[in-house]
């Protein structure tokens, strides 16, 4: 009787056993179908994040992934919407149980306060922190640890191995996932960048007017860099001040930005260093000027370039992000490129504007020249006083002297 029990006993942990490995192979087939196949990031992400919370029946799940440099954790999305925190949270590596997680490729799972954990780090902008069971698994590809996952639940919950064992195989399963929808990301935004590239010469090849070509400028910019806020600003030579030409943002607190000089604050270094100036964040870095302006406006990262004539700085481009975001060299080699471009586009207008107003004068140097004759002849007087009479008239009646000359010629060819 005993070994029939034993026996049956046996046969339902056997049939268990077979039921979660069924479980296992149709949860890693449903990730391989619906997300392995997906490229953009955002929706792979948003994937992984379902599948997990139905395969775990988590209270919570959050997913951080490496940035570019392999330093910190960002949180990139989670089961409970965050919309002000996603992209804005970071973790090194190394620090936290998520940070410990992804330096040692290892999970963690604690089944009550979780919180009391001596590598636990509190983020008091995440309700899940006070959840009481927590497991945690790297996300890896190519052996690498890319990212980690976190489950949460409420209440206490051990841990079974088979769960842990299957969330680790999920970590393995999406990484190529995640990598691919990356590299795929990272094509568009070249080919976007080389699409700008191009539309960034045939505007400043137009014959639009410079206000309009700055305006175009700093939208496309804005566009290709995924920027919060894009600026263009002119180093006004006479007061040796930068002030803000153009940006896409609709902000008039930004829009009324005061004027910078040569120096001061990152915009002004980067013209003193004619070299580029990259800044994680804005609202802590501390030799910028306009801290409280960027918490308002929602800034963070910056990029500031200088548009260069040769050897001469004429006005930086500045592109913000709203989130951290470390600028790589490929995206400086681009802003710098459109920065130059810019300029060769002010400089041009300038000289057209010079060219302009010297063709101006001459033209008004004839008109005088012929009024001075017209008058010498008709009053029989010298040239000297044929121009001293016509500056008089000038000075009387407040107009320019070519005005005052045609009125001359108009009359005295009329007279005749």
């Amino acid at each position: 009787m005993i070994k029939r029990k034993e026996k049956i006993t046996s046969q339902s942990s056997q049939k268990k056993t077979v039921r979660e490995r069924i479980q296992e192979i149709e949860v890693l087939r449903r990730i391989t179908q619906t997300i392995s196949c997906k490229l953009d990031l955002e929706e792979v992400l948003h994937q992984i994040i379902e599948t997990v919370v139905k395969v775990t029946k988590a209270d919570a799940c959050l997913l951080y992934l490496l940035d570019q440099l392999g330093e910190e954790l960002i949180l990139r999305a989670s089961k409970n919407p965050h919309p002000k925190l996603i992209g804005r949270i970071r973790i090194e590596v190394g620090e936290g149980i998520t940070g410990w997680v992804a330096k040692q490729a290892q999970p963690v799972a604690i089944s009550r306060n979780a919180s009391d954990d001596p590598r636990f780090k509190v983020f008091h902008n995440l309700p899940e922190d006070r959840y009481h069971a927590f497991l945690s698994v790297p996300v890896i590809s190519q052996n690498e640890v890319i990212g980690v996952i976190n489950v949460q639940h409420k209440n206490k919950r051990k841990h079974r191995p088979e769960e842990i064992a299957l969330l680790s195989t999920i970590g393995q399963q999406v990484g190529g996932a995640i990598e691919n929808a990356r590299l795929y990301q990272e094509m568009k935004k070249k080919a976007q960048r080389i699409e700008t590239l191009s539309r960034v010469s045939t505007t400043i090849a137009s014959n639009q007017y410079l206000e309009e070509i700055l305006h175009l400028l700093v939208t496309m910019t804005a566009e290709m860099m995924s920027s919060q806020t894009c600026s263009i600003m002119l180093l006004e030579e006479k007061n040796k001040e930068l002030v803000i030409k153009a940006t896409q943002s609709l902000s008039d607190r930004y829009k009324s930005k005061p004027p910078l000089k040569i120096g001061e604050s990152i915009s002004g270094r980067v013209v003193k260093e004619k070299k580029p100036v990259s800044v994680l964040d804005v609202t802590r870095e501390k030799g910028f000027m306009y801290q409280d302006l960027a918490r308002k406006e929602g800034l963070c990262s910056l990029l500031s370039v200088p548009m260069m004539i040769k050897d001469r700085v004429i006005g930086v481009i500045n592109s913000y992000t709203s989130e951290p975001h470390h600028f790589s060299e490929e995206e400086i080699k681009v802003l710098q490129a459109v920065a130059n471009q810019a300029a060769i586009a002010i400089e041009n207008t300038a000289l057209l504007k010079r060219s302009l107003a010297m063709e101006e004068e001459l033209e008004a140097r004839k008109v005088v020249e012929k009024a001075k004759g017209l008058l010498m002849k008709n009053k029989r007087i010298t040239e000297n006083e044929a121009f001293k009479l016509l500056r008089k008239q000038s000075m009387n009646t407040r107009r320019s002297m070519r005005e005052i000359a045609e009125a001359v010629i108009l009359a005295l060819e009329m007279g005749q």
